[in-house]
């Protein structure tokens, strides 16, 4: 069923004082329009609620997308998430080689999806150059298992659900910390963070400056 949505209206007064002793007032009209039943849209890889729109943003929110918390040069802080088949993983098992680990809104969003059949198409030369990639997002496991299968996706998901790992390393949000952020953090082989890349609106770039990295490295 369609989300209904009611309109109402802000009027602007604004006074402009003339040279002869009189006053003309203009008025402005701007219409908006709030969902007022939950519905849900895609933004860019996001999942939208109506609370979405009118939640105002902490000041820990602001913080977060301003903030970053792993930053270049820095060991990448240690882990432990379920994977796709609800098995745990630390991020510490892959010391040793080079890890890509990307942080992304959502499973089965159009800007998410792209970006994880990029990495699925250019999962050999990742591999070739010897580095492990991984994507995570607030989803959970069985979420990640039916994604990973319906694209066929031969890296690991892991699930962050509450989004603990992601306010860990301060991913910062998109609009002011009101949807998920998509990042990625290049480790080498001894976990220190070496490139660290943030583009919301072109997800494939991130596959593309990934590699052009581990390949100059």
């Amino acid at each position: 069923m369609a989300a209904c949505s009611s309109s109402f209206t802000f009027c602007n007064r604004n006074t402009f004082h003339s040279p002869v002793p009189q006053r003309k007032t203009l008025v402005t009209k701007t219409q908006f329009s709030v969902p007022t039943k939950s519905s849900e849209s895609n933004f860019f890889g996001s999942r939208l609620s109506h609370s979405s729109y009118l939640s105002p943003l902490s000041s820990s929110s602001l913080k977060c997308s301003i903030f970053a918390k792993v930053n270049k040069g820095q060991a990448a802080p240690d882990f432990t998430l379920k994977d796709q088949n609800g098995k745990p993983v630390s991020l510490k098992k892959y010391k040793g080689k080079p890890v890509v680990l990307y942080f992304y809104p959502a499973d089965e969003t159009p800007g998410c999806t792209k970006q994880a059949c990029a990495f699925r198409d250019s999962y050999e030369k990742f591999k070739k150059a010897g580095a492990e990639v991984i994507g995570i997002s607030g989803d959970d496991s069985a979420s990640h298992k039916a994604f990973a299968s319906k694209y066929k996706l031969p890296y690991i998901l892991l699930s962050d659900e509450g989004n603990k790992v992601r306010k860990d390393w301060g991913v910062p949000g998109d609009l002011f910390g009101a949807l998920p952020g998509r990042q990625t953090y290049v480790l080498d082989k001894n976990g220190v963070v070496q490139l660290i890349y943030n583009n919301q609106f072109q997800p494939e770039k991130h596959i593309d400056e990934t590699l052009k990295f581990l390949k100059a490295a």
